[in-house]
């Protein structure tokens, strides 16, 4: 097996300034980390482990034999890469904060809403405002149920849930995202005003959407899900879950990009919740900040889901939100761009905290008195 090199941030800080400048801002923006974790090994096993401060971080990468040098030096340089912002139509949606994405299901089955908006386009178009209004970067309109069991769904209704509300967000000017695994949605979405391709395939599902997609130029996010075709919560046995979707996610990256997509396009999602164990889904939460070491944006959909409930005495899906804003927040720690969330207005106010105390960071500390 060759070997493989990963640098994890293990210590956050509450900004350079608290620790004498020995912190890097993660993704460039308001999270940062003081101590890293300088891991090699074979893929999904690891077998050393040093722990370094960003003073030593350059010294042991200089140390490492050549292939795992180069790999390093890149890690490295990503995990403080800043990031340009997402131009979607009118909207600029900076990534140097993190940003709230609403969610619109027009599903009969989706997990959390399902049938809430679907056949109701006054209710969707009601609940679409408020969640712009509250404060949501974009909204991620969705035609197909992804959870577990979900049945499949003809592409031919897909477009008939998903063209209409598009069109009618695309009429308020707002962001807009498509979360769909077909060209022809895709397509179609973009037609009708979306700007973004969310798929939670990575675009493995249908043959024709790498292609698709470096065509029209338009940012894609790719999230790691170990199945394939319907079946997208295939488990696997994990070796180490977080180093396996990171080594995932950085060959889907690659894909995209020798398919023509631009890097600056390229958002990334670890997939929680997609083929995981609750005890993955929490080691992949605690490891977000790794994440930044392959040098694009990130996404995070933790809203409502399965993990909160098993973790609070199986609360419903209309019953998590504290359990979702507490994983909000672990994600903005982590330096995580874009936070995929139900619940818009109380993530908008929990971030407004949470930017607050970052701001409050960036002067808050001792001086020596003369």
């Amino acid at each position: 097996m060759s070997e493989t090199v990963y640098l994890r941030p293990i210590a956050r800080a509450d900004s350079p300034q608290s620790e004498d400048g020995e912190a890097l801002r993660l993704g460039g923006g308001l999270a940062c980390a003081s101590r890293f974790a300088l891991l090699r090994g074979e893929p999904g096993r690891i077998v050393s482990r040093r722990r370094l401060g960003v003073r030593e971080v350059p010294g042991a990468i200089a140390a490492l034999p050549e292939p795992l040098r180069i790999e390093a030096e890149a890690q490295w340089a990503h995990l403080a890469r800043s990031h340009a912002p997402l131009m979607l139509g009118a909207r600029r949606i900076a990534l140097d904060q993190p940003q709230v994405m609403g969610i619109l299901n027009v599903t009969p089955d989706s997990f959390s809403d399902g049938g809430e908006f679907l056949d109701k386009p006054e209710v969707a178009h009601a609940h679409a405002a408020a969640m712009l209004e509250a404060g949501a970067a974009l909204v991620d309109v969705g035609g197909e149920s992804t959870r577990p069991g979900a049945a499949a769904v003809w592409e031919g209704d897909e477009l008939k849930r998903v063209v209409p509300a598009v069109e009618r967000l695309a009429a308020m000017g707002a962001a807009i995202s498509i979360d769909t695994r077909r060209v022809a949605v895709m397509e179609a979405a973009l037609g009708a005003g979306a700007h973004l391709v969310n798929d939670v395939s990575a675009l493995r599902h249908d043959p024709r959407s790498l292609a698709f997609v470096a065509a029209r130029g338009v940012p894609v996010v790719l999230m790691h899900a170990p199945g394939e075709g319907e079946d997208l919560h295939a488990t696997p046995v994990w070796r180490d879950v977080v180093l396996e979707v990171f080594d995932w996610l950085k060959a889907r990256r690659d894909a995209a990009l020798a398919a023509g997509i631009a890097r600056e396009r390229i958002i990334l999602d670890p997939g929680i919740g997609f083929g995981k164990s609750v005890a993955d889904n929490l080691a992949l939460m605690n490891a977000l900040a790794l994440f930044h070491a392959l040098g694009q944006p990130l996404m995070v959909g933790v809203s409502r889901k399965r993990m909160i409930g098993a973790l609070s005495n199986e609360a419903p899906a209309h019953r998590r939100l504290g359990g979702s804003l507490a994983l909000a927040l672990k994600a903005m720690d982590a330096g995580v761009q874009l936070i995929r969330v139900h619940d818009v207005a109380e993530t908008v106010q929990a971030l407004h905290v949470w930017r607050g105390l970052r701001d409050a960071a960036l002067t808050d500390f001792t001086q020596l008195e003369r």
